[in-house]
């Protein structure tokens, strides 16, 4: 026997189809920024050496994508934007196949899209336009970067190609180049680097209209096997919204 929808049954349905578009078509980013080079963090006092493993920024993202994908609305799409560079040279120092270990996590966790990038232009790129369904069809409901910054800067390859020295970076002064229509109206963006919210979450607010969590003082990714592989505060530091 064929029965035929109720108007309230349609509705229902359009509605639940709508819901289920509107939750597919997010994209989650998470950035990582890449690790300094051994020799040069050995110049370093040993009380100040802090970036001593090369996964820092790699298993504490990977630990931060499982509890996005189990929490996120069904269907929104986790994209990691990684650094390349960082870790071809850390790797060549350290005669370990690095990119390959980064490239191995989207294989064991296929709902993770990798896209490596190897300059602020491609990263800005990537925000503004997205991959091949455009950023019009699938706009940003979440950012959040793990990684060496600064109050004034993201650094990318901080202590990798100079020491102590950044070569590519995402400072507040280029935040005027990202596309606020890129980002849905209640986006949630964090930085697990240090000193974010001292000024650069202010110029992110401008710039993408989203508000970003950021610490006031340093992160802490030391003994991460203790707290689950999550990032921490170090003495006297806390987390913002601005």
């Amino acid at each position: 026997m064929i029965r035929l929808l109720t108007p309230t049954l349609f509705l229902l349905l359009f509605s639940f189809g709508l819901a289920v578009k509107a939750a597919a078509d997010t994209e989650y980013l998470v950035v990582s920024g890449g690790p300094a080079v051994r020799q040069f963090e050995d110049l370093r006092r040993p009380g100040e050496q802090h970036d001593r493993w090369w996964g820092n920024f790699i298993r504490t993202a990977r630990v931060r994508m499982q509890e996005i994908h189990n929490s996120a609305a069904p269907g929104t799409r986790i994209t990691w934007l990684v650094y390349r560079d960082a870790y071809v040279r850390r790797g060549a120092a350290e005669h370990q196949p690095l990119t390959q270990n980064v490239e191995s996590v989207p294989k064991a966790y296929p709902y993770i899209n990798l896209v490596w990038f190897r300059s602020t232009d491609e990263l800005i790129h990537y925000i503004n336009h997205g991959g091949p369904a455009g950023r019009s069809n699938l706009k940003i409901s979440g950012f959040e970067y793990f990684g060496h910054s600064n109050k004034f800067s993201f650094m990318f390859d901080y202590s990798s190609e100079t020491y102590a020295t950044s070569t590519a970076w995402l400072h507040e002064h280029d935040l005027h180049k990202l596309s606020r229509w890129a980002f849905s109206s209640k986006a949630y963006c964090q930085s697990w680097g240090c000193h974010t919210a001292e000024s650069f979450s202010k110029a992110w607010k401008r710039a993408t209209g989203t508000f970003m969590v950021g610490a006031q003082g340093k992160t802490d990714y030391s003994d991460m096997h203790l707290r689950d592989w999550h990032v921490g505060l170090s003495t006297g530091a806390r987390w913002v919204k601005r």
